[in-house]
């Protein structure tokens, strides 16, 4: 008698969270995991996939990216299901692209109708972004922002700071901290995190910035040309490794303008990784820089970051930083989020948001991916049987629901 649904067979399992890299077979009965084990006797699963040669991990989480694409006027998001299972990504986070004043039209038309897990940060300007709106201080209301996201627990993650640009001379109608205060104070209302998207300006300095977080805080863009991370040595700042100690969080952010080699290599090769791995996925970076997931993913990779530790970083670790620890593993009982991924050895290139290269030998690619126990992305048809030995149906069209 059979007891899983299928069964992953032969695959080398990276599982962070539990403190697993080894061989081993994974098996989901209906949409959880079932079992982690090495040789799974393969009479126990009904479907057995063979990823002997491939890494299989627990969904990846993205948690920064735009996806609220049925927002009006056109925005930068980008559709999730069509980017995030290609790329092994079961969970999105949308960083502030609703604020207050859009967050149930974008719950409504995305988050409830997307097959990838979406959470959203809410932005502190109820008219979110992108638009002129962004400066103006009447539109932060630190007690709306909370109530959208202690209203919708399920759904919200924390709140969002972005894109207020400090005007010259400052005044009282344009205070240089009015929006950061303003998330803060959200933030402590709903008791949810901060992601702050920064850019320094007199007046307000990062390291002003990092002070005023509090831990738990996301500090994203943080290999941005605008950061002062490097000393004169060429070497992480003292303040960095402080403001880490202290419980600030530091996430990679890509996006079209914010990750730059000159800045990440150093860094890295310092001691400062990023706490997090993600993308800040829009059109304007989909066909760009960017990719996807495991496009940034194989940058780390390629610049010396061990493999285990950029799953970790992609997986486990945004999933504790966005509160949801259950997700980001493959542990007993989890849902059965999974990613088989390939690591391809060869000549290849990489493009920082200042469009210079870095040579790698190294990229990851995705072979397979499950969301909730079915099989939502299947590039070379694993599971599926030889069509000289495909069951009568097969002469049939069919447009099968777990296949995307």
């Amino acid at each position: 008698m059979t007891q899983y649904d299928f069964l992953l067979k032969g695959g080398r399992v990276i599982d962070p969270a539990n403190g697993i890299d080894a061989p081993m077979d994974v098996a989901v009965a209906t949409d959880k995991i079932a079992a982690v084990a090495p040789d799974i006797p393969a009479a126990q699963a009904t479907q057995i996939t063979d990823v002997a040669g491939l890494i299989v991990t627990p969904g990846l989480i993205d948690i920064h990216a735009h996806v609220y694409h049925t927002r009006e006027p056109e925005t930068l998001s980008v559709i999730a299901d069509h980017h995030s299972f290609r790329a092994g990504v079961t969970t999105v986070v949308d960083t502030g692209t609703a604020g207050a004043k859009h967050f149930l039209h974008f719950k409504r038309t995305v988050i409830d109708r997307a097959r990838t897990r979406i959470f959203a940060y809410i932005n502190i300007v109820q008219s979110g972004m992108l638009g002129p709106f962004e400066q103006d201080v009447k539109e932060m209301d630190p007690a709306l922002a909370a109530s959208i996201a202690l209203a919708y627990p399920d759904d919200c993650v924390g709140i969002k700071t972005a894109h207020y640009w400090v005007q010259r001379p400052f005044d009282q109608a344009h205070p240089p901290w009015a929006a950061v205060d303003r998330a803060l104070e959200a933030s402590a209302i709903c008791g949810k995190p901060l992601m702050v998207d920064f850019w320094h300006r007199e007046g307000r300095s990062y390291q002003d910035l990092l002070r005023k977080m509090q831990p738990g805080d996301i500090h994203t863009h943080v290999y941005a040309q605008q950061f002062p991370i490097l000393n004169e040595a060429n070497e992480p700042a003292d303040f960095m490794f402080e403001a880490r100690e202290r419980g600030i969080i530091f996430d990679l952010g890509h996006g079209a303008g914010s990750f730059w080699f000159r800045q990440a290599i150093p860094a890295l090769q310092g001691g400062f990784p990023p706490d997090s791995i993600s993308t800040d996925l829009h059109i304007g970076n989909v066909n760009g820089v960017v990719h996807d997931m495991l496009n940034t993913m194989s940058k780390l990779l390629c610049m010396g970051m061990p493999l285990p530790e950029v799953i970790a970083r992609s997986t486990a670790a945004p999933a504790h930083e966005i509160g949801h620890p259950e997700l980001g593993t493959l542990s007993i009982g989890a849902e059965a989020d999974i990613a088989v991924l390939r690591l391809e050895r060869g000549q290849f290139g990489y493009v920082d948001c200042g469009y210079a290269r870095m040579n790698g030998d190294r990229k990851l690619s995705c072979d397979m991916t499950i969301r909730a126990g079915e099989i939502v992305y299947d590039l070379n048809g694993r599971s599926t049987p030889a069509w000289e030995d495909a069951p009568p149906e097969y002469w049939q069209i069919r447009y099968p629901k777990d296949i995307v």
